[in-house]
């Protein structure tokens, strides 16, 4: 483990050579991952990298794209606008009332859209001309487009103070394809390709390729990290959808627990297999060290050596719980009330995670590798 720089230290966590933020899709439930944005910006956690999915791609590309006076204004602009066609109001304190809100709300979303983010097409696609964008999609993503161009300062974000990640998948092949700063530049097109959820969305083209979302494949950009990770990594991954939740009692839990356990899945298998081979690979590499020195040199053993050695990995992941009320439509229900609370929700997971850093301090001082859920104890 290499030696702390006591610059980068937070108050209770040393942080590593280099600190991760991934962040998830998951529609409106985004909000979340902008109140934990601001509660690390507050703490301080200086962010190097940020990889998103899709409305993650979204938060990170505004992070990455402002310098740090400025970022936190661009992300709650962002929201502000997404959230600004449905105001909030007084409402009566109980669930029904809330879930009943909160479908009216989902609702209005799917007649109207939202501003900032995308508009219902005058033509339904059925009645479009085949291979046209109108006729791929129920909703156009221009204004996106448009305020992804005035909240990000792209040479900024393709400069790389913050090295930017985002998934998108190749339609014609049905491959996973990552956009990186660190390989190519990056601009509108890639954030909106990450975030092309069909039929609601229509495909991007990048230099003659289209793409939807990246959850289509995978809902966590984890594995890139991983697989390009260069130095001891302390990663903040923060989940939209829950992997355990309690047994459904309605019809809209029904379509809730359903689509959480959609985006989860794939989620928790590849964080909870990665790590694991991470971890059989420092016990091989702990059995090699052992050998006699005669040994150890013999070609093989180098060569098999290396291709088990990786940089540990500290997984702090932050994931967001949903309120009795938020049925199957929680991630397209844009209104006021409901960011407000998800954004809340991010800090506090923030706040309570922190208050146990010292779980997560002594494992990254000892150089392993491990996955924390701090706010779930």
């Amino acid at each position: 483990m290499a030696d702390m720089d006591p610059r980068r230290s937070a108050p209770g966590l040393p942080l590593p050579d280099t600190v991760a933020l991934v962040l998830q899709g998951g529609g409106a439930l985004g909000s979340y991952q902008a109140g934990v944005i601001e509660a690390l910006s507050e703490v301080p956690i200086e962010v190097d990298w940020v990889a998103g999915i899709s409305i993650g791609a979204v938060n990170a590309a505004l992070f990455a794209g402002n310098p740090p006076e400025r970022r936190m204004d661009a992300i709650r602009t962002f929201w502000d606008t997404a959230s600004s066609a449905l105001p909030s109001f007084p409402i009566w304190p109980l669930d029904a009332a809330r879930e009943a809100v909160h479908e009216w709300s989902a609702a209005m979303v799917m007649a109207v859209g939202v501003p900032g983010f995308f508009s219902p097409r005058l033509v339904p696609p059925t009645l479009a001309f085949p291979g046209t964008p109108e006729a791929l999609s129920f909703y156009d993503s221009t204004p996106l487009r448009e305020t992804l161009d005035r909240l990000i300062d792209w040479d900024l974000l393709n400069s790389c103070p913050v090295r930017l990640s985002v998934g998108a998948v190749d339609i014609a092949s049905g491959n996973f394809r990552y956009f990186d700063t660190q390989d190519e530049r990056l601009d509108a097109r890639h954030i909106m390709a990450s975030g092309a959820l069909p039929p609601g969305l229509p495909p991007v083209e990048i230099d003659g390729r289209f793409y939807w979302d990246g959850g289509l494949v995978s809902n966590t950009p984890l594995t890139h990290i991983l697989d390009r990770q260069q130095a001891d990594t302390l990663v903040f991954q923060v989940d939209l959808f829950p992997s355990e939740a309690a047994l459904p009692r309605t019809i809209t839990d029904v379509a809730a627990r359903e689509k959480e356990i959609r985006f989860s899945s794939r989620t928790r298998q590849i964080s909870n297999e990665r790590l694991k081979l991470r971890q059989d690979r420092q016990m091989v590499c702990n059995l090699l060290d052992r050998l006699p020195a005669d040994l150890a040199q013999d070609p093989e053993v180098l060569a098999l050596k290396e291709r088990v050695s990786e940089y540990p990995v500290s997984l702090v992941q932050l994931i967001y719980r949903a309120n009795a009320w938020e049925g199957g439509s929680r991630d397209f229900e844009f209104s006021q009330r409901s960011m407000h609370e998800h954004w809340q929700a991010g800090r506090l997971a923030v706040a309570e995670t922190m208050a146990h850093a010292r779980i997560v301090a002594e494992n990254i001082l000892d150089g392993k590798t491990a996955a924390f859920d701090l706010t779930h104890r």
